[in-house]
Formats: structure tokens, C-alpha cells, sequence
């Protein structure tokens, strides 16, 4: 028996095929394409995204038969995908009513400035587990609204997950996790929060039936199935939230361990009791919400410039480009030091803890003894200091010092940045040999759903068997990373924030 997994990315959307013991089958990617209207906005084409993963399915069965000659069984397809992304849909007939709208554009930005002036943001924080920004779905429903308000008769607002569930199973509904990121869920009840939606205008009829991530709303259309050649009646679930649902992946369910995606953005992620959130939660600057391991809860906390800032070094240090291999030759070159400079990674604003769309990047402490090395390890060194206040905040919250993370993405590759990392935050850092942990996450949650496993515990025992590289700590550089971290890094935010603020 095989499991799938669809990751629907903000770049690219991926399609794997997995054993239950974890070990991936085959695995097949194609662009997410972003289109640019005339007046300014992006936005997803539906049918396009839709054909690019029925080609990506096709792709990874083929693949598939060199290993199983014999009909392929899948016991399970679960979908994972950017948290805030959506459209409207007609609810009889399933055909697209708005854009598809992807998270990352501000066309929402005045809306949620409205909701800003208008709502209790703490009592909203409290309900929904996340601080209001133009990212979410509300906004972009209340933009939409504005534009065409006959676009709402009859219709339904789906996630890219729901969306692309709808179209293999012709079942529309969110999950859990991804339903809190519309701003218009309540965690603790569990159910839409009809009178804030209408005090924003909405029908809360728009929002179809949310249930646990990894719950199989449906099955897969029969004349779908035979045209793939698979058996009839796969269940299909939503998985949830693209970075939860990868913090299954590597068994980070529990409080003692803290899973660290380290891609274009970094984001950390653990796991809670469930509670009732407060005011504490709330000027953390951290997000919450229902995990997609039953009756939990996680928090999560993010730097959109950590790999990012790598992505904006390159171009700058290099024309073309700075090479990956020459960015490790230099930093080879490099003592095992801190280099002194202190980098604030805020090319796109700051997250966790202090939320903050003003704030800019900076370098402070150059000389010009420093040269390109020195700018390329500053700039890791103060990604690693972002996720060392992010991990403080975490730390009070839940109560308790976190020293391991499991950490995944792109960023791996870098050995030195893992060793800057360890050193910055005096954390134990596992790699486990995981290419595409939403991918395997999406599977495993829906393999819980449809009973494979009998619970997470389950799952992750069951795929966690792999060797994991191992990156300790050095003691005598964490204690000179510590006393830069506190007297400048942590020191001149107040200054730095308030000489760019608004």
C-alpha cells in the first residue's frame, strides 16, 4: 500500500508517492504560476493549477510502475498547502467565481487596515490564534466583495487544499489548521464565528464544513480513478497547514521537540496542550492554531528573510549571481568565530516576536577590514539571532527550554549555517534525510485519517527510523554569540525600529 501526498507551494506544487514506513516512492514538481493583472495584483489561474497537478499525478504513477509492476494501491491522499490562499467557487457547479488569490499579495492591505480600526484585535487573536494582516482570508474576501459583490451569490470560499480536494473528490471543505488562517475560525469551538464574518459584511454561508486535518472528505471521483488506472474508492483528506503538517513529518508532535523549516523564509514549530489563548499569547507575536496531530495545539513563529536575505546577498556580492559553491568557499574560509557584525533580517518587515511590516534590514558594525565572507556569515549569524528571539518567546510560552530542533529545508545544505545556528542558540540540531517533509507530513496525516495508522504516535514511529545527522553545539563560541546577542542584537531593536518606523 502507498500513500500520497500533494504540497501545494507558493513556487512550486509537488506530488509524492510513499511507502508506509515513510520511504518515498516517486515524486514529481511543477512551477505554481503567478500571473500579474494589469491593475497591479497577482493571482493563481485554477485550471491551470489543476492541470498541473492531474500531469504531476500521471507523472509520479508512472514512475511508480518500475516499483510496483502490478496495479498500484494507494491507501490514501492527503493535501497540504500555503496557509492563506483561496477562491470562490460556485457551490453547485464547483467553477471558479473570483481569482485565485494567493497569500502573498497586499492587494487585501486596506481591508485588514478596516478590520485594524475596527475589531478588538486581541478578542480576534484570542478566537482565530492568529494577528490580523492583509495575508488572510477575510480581507481578501472583503476586497473581493468590493469588487464584485454578485461574485458571492451561491458561492463558496475554498483554501488551495479545499480547492483541489473539491476537484478530486467533488466534496468542498476546509480543515482545522487552514480554516483559522481566514481570521474567520474559532479554535477553541472549533466552528466559523458567524457574527464577526456579518460584521464584516460576509454570509457566513460562504465558509463550508471545517473538519479535523487528515479527515477524508470524500473519495476520489470514480471516472478520475480509472483515468490514472487506480482502484476506486481512495480516501481524500485535507492535511492542513503546509509547515504543521511538515512538523509531523519529522515527529515533532510533542513539547520537547521543535521543528525548524529553513527555506526563502524560516519558520519554527511546536507543539501545546490545548489551551485557552491570553494575553500573553497574544503580545508573543506567535501564531496558534488546532494541530494536525489530534487534540493539540501548535505555535509557530517565522522570518520571511532568513533565506531570503542569502537570495539578496548573492545578488548583490555577485554579477551574476554568487554561486552556492563559492558562497561555501568563502565561508570555509572563514574562522570559526562570530564575525562581530550584527545583521537585522527585516527585508520584508519583521515577524515573531515583534510583528512589525516597517521594520528594514540592517548591518551594524562594518569595517573595512570585513569583506565579502564576513557580510555572508553576518547575515547568517543574524538569522540565527531572529530565531533565537522567536525561541524565547516559544519558550515562555510553553513553559519549558527547548534544546533540540529538527530542522529541514534547503538551508541543510549549508553546513556552517546549521554549526552558526547550534552554536547562536546552544540547541542539538537533528537532519533527518527528508527531502520534501510537507510532501511525507500530507501523506501521514492522511494516512491517519483513513486509519492506516491508529494515531500520530503511530505514524511517527512508524517512519522515523532513518539516520539523522547530528550538529552539537560549541560552548565557547555560544558564550561570545550570547553576549553579542543580548548587548547589540536584542539592544538596538528598540532604536533601530524606531528611527525606520512609521
Amino acid at each position: 500500500m502507498l500513500l500520497m501526498g500533494i504540497d501545494i507551494g507558493t513556487t512550486n506544487t509537488k506530488i509524492g508517492l510513499f511507502e508506509v514506513d515513510g520511504s518515498a516512492v516517486a515524486t514529481a514538481s511543477a512551477p505554481t504560476v503567478t500571473l500579474h493583472d494589469e491593475e497591479g495584483f497577482s493571482y493563481y489561474d485554477p485550471h491551470v493549477m489543476w492541470s498541473m497537478i492531474t500531469k504531476a499525478i500521471s507523472e509520479v504513477l508512472e514512475q511508480t510502475k518500475a516499483h510496483h509492476p502490478k496495479k498500484i494501491h494507494i491507501g490514501a491522499i492527503g493535501i497540504t498547502s500555503m496557509a492563506e490562499s483561496g477562491l470562490l467557487v460556485n457551490r453547485q457547479t464547483g467553477e471558479p467565481r473570483s481569482i485565485f488569490m494567493p497569500w502573498f499579495d497586499q492587494c487585501s492591505q486596506p481591508q485588514a487596515d478596516w478590520i485594524a480600526q475596527e475589531a478588538d484585535l486581541f478578542e480576534r487573536f484570542c478566537a482565530a490564534g492568529v494577528h490580523n494582516t492583509f495575508k488572510l482570508g477575510l480581507p481578501k474576501l472583503m476586497w473581493l466583495k468590493e469588487r464584485d459583490p454578485s461574485a458571492f451569490e451561491g458561492s463558496v470560499w475554498l483554501s488551495a487544499s479545499g480547492y483541489i480536494a473539491y476537484r478530486l473528490t467533488g466534496a468542498m471543505a476546509f480543515d482545522y489548521s487552514l480554516a483559522a488562517r481566514t481570521f474567520a475560525f474559532d479554535i477553541e469551538s472549533k466552528s466559523w464565528d458567524e457574527d464577526w464574518i456579518r460584521s464584516c459584511g460576509i454570509d457566513p454561508a460562504i465558509f463550508p464544513i471545517a473538519y479535523p486535518s487528515g479527515t477524508p472528505v470524500g473519495s476520489m471521483r470514480v471516472d478520475l480513478a480509472q483515468s490514472f488506472g487506480l482502484s476506486e474508492g481512495i480516501p481524500v483528506s485535507i492535511a492542513g497547514h503546509d509547515h504543521v503538517v511538515s512538523s509531523l513529518s519529522v515527529g515533532a508532535i510533542t513539547s520537547e521537540v521543535v521543528y525548524d523549516s529553513m527555506g526563502t523564509a524560516e519558520t519554527l514549530v511546536g507543539t501545546l496542550a490545548s489551551k485557552k489563548l491570553g494575553r500573553k499569547e497574544y503580545e508573543s507575536g506567535l501564531s496558534f492554531g488546532c494541530h494536525v496531530a489530534k487534540d493539540r495545539m501548535f505555535w509557530m513563529g517565522g522570518n520571511s528573510g532568513s533565506g531570503a536575505s542569502v537570495e539578496w546577498l548573492r545578488g548583490i556580492l555577485g554579477e551574476p549571481k554568487l554561486e552556492y559553491s563559492e558562497i561555501l568557499a568563502l565561508l570555509a574560509e572563514m574562522k570559526q568565530d562570530p564575525t562581530g557584525i550584527l545583521y537585522y533580517p527585516y527585508l520584508s518587515g519583521s515577524g515573531a516576536p515583534n510583528i512589525d511590516t516597517h521594520a528594514k534590514a540592517a548591518f551594524i558594525g562594518l569595517s573595512k577590514s570585513h569583506g565579502k565572507g564576513d557580510l555572508i556569515q553576518a547575515v547568517l549569524e543574524g538569522t540565527a539571532y531572529q530565531l533565537q528571539a522567536i525561541r524565547e518567546e516559544a519558550q515562555l510560552i510553553s513553559g519549558r527550554e527547548f534544546t533540540k530542533l529538527v530542522v529541514v529545508g534547503g538551508g541543510t545544505r549549508n553546513p556552517q549555517w546549521l554549526q552558526i545556528k547550534a552554536d547562536v542558540l546552544n540547541c542539538s540540531l537533528r537532519i533527518p534525510p527528508i527531502e520534501e517533509a510537507s510532501l511525507l507530513g500530507a501523506a501521514l496525516c492522511a494516512g491517519i485519517g483513513a486509519g492506516i495508522y491508529t494515531s500520530a504516535e503511530e505514524a511517527v514511529t512508524a517512519t522515523t527510523s532513518l539516520i539523522v545527522k547530528r550538529i552539537e553545539p560549541d560552548q565557547i563560541r555560544h558564550q561570545r554569540y550570547r553576549r553579542l546577542y543580548e548587548a547589540g542584537y536584542v539592544a538596538l531593536q528598540a532604536p533601530l525600529r524606531a528611527f525606520y518606523g512609521r
